[in-house]
């Protein structure tokens, strides 16, 4: 760590925006710039591929790395399911600079900074960072660096964290929204990857052995697989300079990543899954949707908005102010393959399951009957330009929100979504609820109470 407090010596002496970062870029060689977009800038480390994102903004003297590594449970099969996950967990161990024997661990070394740092598994990726002060954003960059491939992966690591792992996994059994949740995409998803849940199935957890997380591990960790964010107040040419330095220490991968090829085969009728168990009684019902960046998306994401944002909109009205249900709740899932498109409701003590899946599908039928009110449009318009805004509300959230559209294959949707969305009519809204929320496409779920 010496190294980066020299760093931060040299860096506190220039000023924090040091020209601008494309300019910057350019004067380092072996960094190429690759483009900018709304104070955005991307590079590329010509050397072993990794991508770069600098974010500057210099209104507090905090600053976030992210680590986004294009892998996950989107790229585990049957045997090793949640191996992305545990992985996450292993990861924290120690890396080959950064251990207990040398007394500077992770922890030691970020934690007791100040730090936020932690790490999350999703369908396309997995997310590592540290949000920190600005002068220690260098040793973060060290951390991940060193872990992006000299991370320590042991067995007697696996057994200590398999059980925290396996912990993590029936808390989510005790949820009635994740439990059906859980059945939707399974039963959703016959070929494709998204059937696994991004945590994996019980026996996979417990029983997965380490050469196959170290097989995994050297399959997809590797910097021409990675892109490292930075978001905040910081030097642009220190932080890219150091990024050179230590990433640059590590090869491409020396083979090709393992494709995920599987294409979901089309559903050609409703599917139906019911989950008994003590809990609130539940229906969910989810739909086929394109991947993120198809010309629906928009619109679909509108459609969630009108129908569950908040206390005025469609559902809520229609359900929880008649007292038919207590909790209403939409996501419109955009990810690198073709999704699902989720609604769940808990249902009032007097509600039966078949009653509330009919009112469901009685107000889909009225929006692709008769659409939506230029006034809902509107509003949803409004909420989710709101929503999108507060992305930029802080290094983590910026760190969080690019990388997720970094996920689906192209960060630039960050800038371009937003844009997207205020082109959407009424007549959009319309189209893709006939389109999409169709019965043959659909998955139904029902949890039903047993404790009463």
């Amino acid at each position: 760590m010496a190294q980066a407090k020299q760093i931060r010596k040299q860096a506190a002496k220039k000023s924090t925006s040091g020209g601008t970062p494309a300019n910057i870029g350019a004067s380092i060689p072996g960094i190429s710039f690759v483009q900018e977009l709304e104070g955005i800038f991307e590079y590329k480390l010509d050397a072993n591929g990794l991508r770069i994102l600098l974010v500057p903004d210099h209104s507090v003297p905090v600053a976030g790395c992210m680590v986004t590594y294009h892998v996950g449970s989107r790229n585990e099969a049957t045997g090793y399911t949640g191996a992305t996950h545990l992985l996450e967990h292993l990861m924290f161990k120690g890396s080959k600079n950064f251990n207990d024997e040398k007394g500077n661990h992770i922890f030691k070394v970020i934690d007791a900074k100040g730090a936020m740092l932690n790490a999350t598994t999703w369908f396309d990726r997995t997310n590592y960072y540290e949000v920190l002060p600005r002068e220690f954003i260098y040793d973060a960059i060290e951390v991940e660096a060193d872990r992006m491939r000299n991370a320590i992966i042991t067995e007697k690591d696996r057994q200590d964290e398999m059980p925290v792992v396996r912990n993590e996994f029936e808390r989510g059994e005790n949820h009635p929204s994740e439990a059906i949740d859980k059945q939707i995409w399974a039963l959703a998803y016959q070929a494709h990857p998204y059937h696994h849940s991004t945590i994996g199935w019980r026996s996979d957890i417990e029983k997965v052995s380490i050469e196959r997380l170290q097989e995994f591990y050297n399959d997809f960790y590797w910097p021409n697989n990675a892109t490292v964010t930075i978001a905040g107040d910081f030097d642009a040419q220190a932080v890219l300079e150091h990024i050179k330095q230590h990433f640059g220490k590590h090869s491409a991968s020396p083979k090709p990543f393992p494709e995920m090829y599987t294409e979901e085969p089309v559903q050609e009728g409703e599917r139906r899954a019911v989950v008994r168990r003590a809990g609130v009684n539940m229906v969910g019902i989810a739909h086929k949707i394109p991947n993120a960046h198809h010309e629906d998306i928009p619109a679909l994401a509108l459609l969630g908005v009108i129908l569950t944002d908040d206390k005025t909109s469609r559902l809520y009205k229609a359900f929880v102010d008649t007292a038919k249900a207590t909790d209403v709740s939409t996501f419109c899932w955009q990810l690198q393959d073709p999704a699902l498109f989720e609604l769940f409701v808990t249902l009032a003590p007097k509600t039966s399951h078949a009653a509330m899946e009919k009112l469901i599908k009685d107000e889909y039928l009225k929006i692709a009957a008769a659409g939506v009110s230029a006034k809902e449009l509107q509003r949803a318009k409004i909420g989710l330009r709101t929503a999108l805004a507060s992305r930029r509300d802080g290094p983590y959230a910026l760190l969080s929100s690019i990388n997720e559209d970094l996920a689906t294959g192209d960060w630039t949707r960050f800038i371009h979504f937003p844009q997207a969305l205020q082109k959407v009519t009424a007549k959009d809204i319309q189209r893709v609820t006939k389109k999409y929320l169709v019965d043959d496409q659909a998955t139904v779920a029902w949890f039903i109470n047993t404790s009463v």
